[in-house]
């Protein structure tokens, strides 16, 4: 596939860009069991339950319940002879602790916590001592566990740990691999890539790619506004119980630009239904921004976001609304800016791994002059920032820890997305094959942590 130039303010030429990924989670479920007291006898014991497990990990759409939770009361002692025996023992205790969330990595937010489980009865009145015994307390059933949906989380820290004598490797790929700005997005086993075109792509095993149907043609508002001739940029997201394309429509050069959405109830039948525009940046005002490359995070309160930029005053990120995918509100939050000295940064993705929110990025050309693209990241607690690289320094002032850059092999490597398969974690890009004549080839590396949480990829 023969390269494209990028967009770029002055006399730099713009780049297509695509991002896309997600993954979904799991509730925990909790449980609690309680005893009946015994009769003359003493009182059955209420049982502990245990907390319920955790929900598993979820790759796309709602998370596993967990397992319900307590074990029964124990039954009470038998009673000895005599007098009346007196009332049973109060209620066995409530069960466990309601079952942690399923926290989330990457593009979902975190499971909803199980529900506790209910209390046990009180245990039954002895029964006379007539020479005989008072009869046992009967065990409390144990509580069922409470279920609710997972948000679109995933394990809190998927991925390798990172070791310096065996550093993570790029994965050898067949197939259909022309892509550029590739994005994903997992679900089950299967990945669906998209990528500037549009374009869309599969794979059942990370390395063997087929070609899939086009996603979304040009829709008429996007070229009426921008004059696009083309859709740049997808992203796969699935939030507020669908999933969501979103795409960038924009010319060379220009920062007159517009990220619009479509939509879909599964991302194995049907097609997707364009919803229209979310934010156009430069008409009827002069902004410094550009609303090109989006991405999309779900945070821990389920909550998406967009982040999106390239060139101009770097990367942005607005809030949207979880039920129509629209923008929420006018804040505009700054994530990163002056790469290189010369505002050269784009494509962004936003993972969230172990507490942390990455910010990876691209700096450089991609498609003309130097051809020195490259892959940067830093990372926050808090989504809307502020980012900081390696080194602590900020991201707004031209901070970003190099991941990966080109060699005479594969030249230009950038735009990347970070997914989760089978719990590892994996850097997806593109990157020049060859030469810088040579066409943008998708790229796929695995991406390691070291002990203070920073990423490793191999490379390019």
């Amino acid at each position: 596939m023969t390269p494209t130039p990028k967009r770029m303010p002055a006399n730099l030429f713009g780049r297509f860009a695509a991002i896309g990924f997600a993954l979904c989670a799991a509730c925990g479920i909790a449980g609690c069991a309680s005893g009946d007291a015994g009769g003359i006898g003493a009182a059955g014991s209420g049982g502990n339950g245990s907390a319920g497990t955790q929900g598993s990990a979820g790759n796309g759409g709602p998370g596993v319940a967990g397992t319900s939770g307590g074990t029964a009361g124990t039954s009470g002692t038998a009673g000895t002879s005599g007098t009346a025996g007196t009332s049973g023992g109060t209620a066995g205790t409530s069960g466990g602790f309601a079952g942690a969330a399923g926290s989330m990595a990457g593009r979902g937010g975190s499971g909803a916590a199980g529900r506790a489980g209910t209390s046990g009865t009180a245990g039954t009145s002895g029964g006379a001592g007539a020479g005989g015994g008072g009869r046992a307390g009967t065990a409390g059933g144990a509580a069922a566990g409470g279920s609710a949906a997972g948000a679109g989380g995933q394990m809190s820290c998927p991925g390798d740990v990172y070791d310096p004598a065996s550093p993570p490797a790029t994965l050898t790929l067949t197939g259909s691999l022309g892509a550029h700005d590739p994005a994903a997005y997992v679900l089950g086993s299967t990945i669906y890539l998209a990528a500037t075109g549009l374009i869309g792509k599969t794979s059942t095993n990370l390395t063997t790619w087929n070609n899939a149907p086009t996603p979304l043609a040009l829709p008429a508002w996007a070229a009426t506004a921008t004059g696009a001739t083309g859709l740049w940029a997808p992203d796969i997201s699935y939030f507020g119980g669908i999933y969501h394309l979103y795409y960038a429509a924009s010319t060379f050069g220009s920062n007159k630009s517009c990220i619009g959405q479509a939509t879909r109830a599964a991302l194995d039948s049907g097609s997707w239904a364009d919803q229209g525009m979310v934010l156009c940046s430069n008409m009827g005002e002069t902004d410094n921004w550009n609303a090109i490359d989006p991405n999309i995070v779900v945070d821990d309160a389920g909550t998406p976001w967009l982040e999106f930029g390239s060139f101009w005053s770097g990367l942005k990120m607005v809030k949207l609304d979880a039920s129509t995918g629209l923008r929420a509100d006018t804040m505009l939050y700054s994530l990163a800016n002056g790469a290189n000295s010369k505002g050269s940064l784009e494509g962004g993705w936003v993972f969230k791994r172990c507490g942390y929110y990455y910010l990876f990025s691209s700096w450089g050309s991609c498609c003309s002059g130097a051809y020195d693209y490259n892959i940067r990241v830093g990372r926050s607690t808090t989504v809307t920032g502020p980012y900081v690289d390696m080194a602590g320094t900020s991201l707004m002032s031209g901070g970003g820890t190099l991941l990966v850059t080109g060699n005479a092999s594969w030249v230009a490597p950038g735009h990347n997305a970070v997914i989760v398969y089978n719990n590892k974690t994996y850097n997806m890009y593109h990157a020049l094959k060859g030469s810088s004549s040579g066409a943008a080839t998708l790229r796929i590396s695995e991406l390691a942590w070291d002990a203070n949480g920073w990423p490793y990829s191999g490379g390019p």
